[in-house]
């Protein structure tokens, strides 16, 4: 199936199946990997606007990555992906080659022969504001909850601690702040978006690699980037997060990678633990009637 089909199948009104009517356009990311300069813009802006703690100057002993992965105190990762390429992979693609402008560099070259057997690929990571969002589904207390943008914000002040939602998701993006135990995660700037404004990592992201606005017509524009690329040359171009019949109902942000997801640290098939319920109580119930057939009729050959 071709990535336009793919896309061809419309979204469920998540915001309107949450109780909102009347409400906006579902709104989102695309992030477009192949022009992503690692500038860590984006980090530092999510910081400053939500007030989110610095955590560290960590190198981690074998990366320029700094944060490592998503997590309470980094609600959006640049994730530098530093590796030689892999045995019969074609080399690094030069710049003009994924549509950006040539590297001006001091004794760089640019073009084929500036080509090299290393590769270093960059994406900033951020929370996927699932359509089925498992840490929706398994918070007790209503702390976490569907805005009419789409989105799944945490409501801080009713947040018990209690950690489920941390496991309800299948990309680890969910978790708990050490000093107070409560969940946090990216929101899509909520406040941002009830003035009419971006979010703060797309308004700071000098090479439109993070890319707002309504999500159908995202979807749109990254196939026409994919397909664009594969008309380049750069076949290893494909999208994550994209498709409405993959195991979370297609994300509210998605992705253009140049490789695996797992070379980015992203699961390649991820699937939301609870997409399963309605049909687990289905045969609960089942089970149940069964055995109170079995009782009423064991209790009735007694009485006989």
């Amino acid at each position: 199936m071709s990535i336009e089909d793919r896309l061809s199948g419309p979204l469920p009104d998540v915001a309107g199946e949450a109780g909102h009517t009347g409400h906006p356009p579902r709104v989102g990311f695309f992030t477009d990997t192949s022009v992503c300069i690692g500038c860590k813009a984006c980090e530092v802006a999510c910081k400053e606007w939500n007030a989110v703690p610095e955590d560290g100057l960590d190198l981690l002993g074998m990366s320029f990555d700094n944060t490592g992965a998503l997590g309470a105190n980094t609600w959006r990762h640049v994730a530098f992906v530093e590796q030689p390429s892999p045995p019969g992979a074609p080399p690094s693609n030069a710049p003009e080659d994924l549509g950006m402008p040539a590297f001006d560099l001091p004794g760089a070259e640019t073009g084929a022969d500036g080509r090299t057997d290393f590769r270093w690929l960059m994406s900033s990571d951020v929370c996927k504001h699932c359509t089925h969002a498992g840490c929706l589904d398994v918070c007790p207390t209503g702390a976490l909850f569907r805005t009419e943008f789409g989105t799944v914000v945490v409501q801080q002040d009713i947040c018990n601690g209690c950690g489920y939602c941390v496991s309800g998701c299948p990309y680890g993006v969910i978790d708990r702040r050490p000093d107070d135990g409560r969940a946090q995660k990216c929101t899509l700037c909520y406040d941002r978006l009830h003035d009419g404004l971006e979010p703060a990592c797309a308004k700071a992201c000098p090479t439109d690699s993070i890319q707002f606005g309504e999500l159908d017509e995202l979807r749109e524009r990254a196939a026409h980037r994919v397909e664009q690329l594969h008309e380049r040359g750069v076949t290893e171009a494909r999208l994550y997060g994209h498709d409405p019949a993959d195991g979370v109902g297609g994300a509210g942000a998605f992705f253009l990678l140049l490789d695996e997801p797992e070379v980015y640290g992203l699961p390649p098939d991820p699937v939301v633990p609870t997409r399963e319920l309605p049909a687990m109580w289905k045969y609960a119930g089942v089970a149940a009637s069964a055995l109170l057939a079995a009782a009423v009729a064991a209790f009735g050959g007694r009485r006989r």
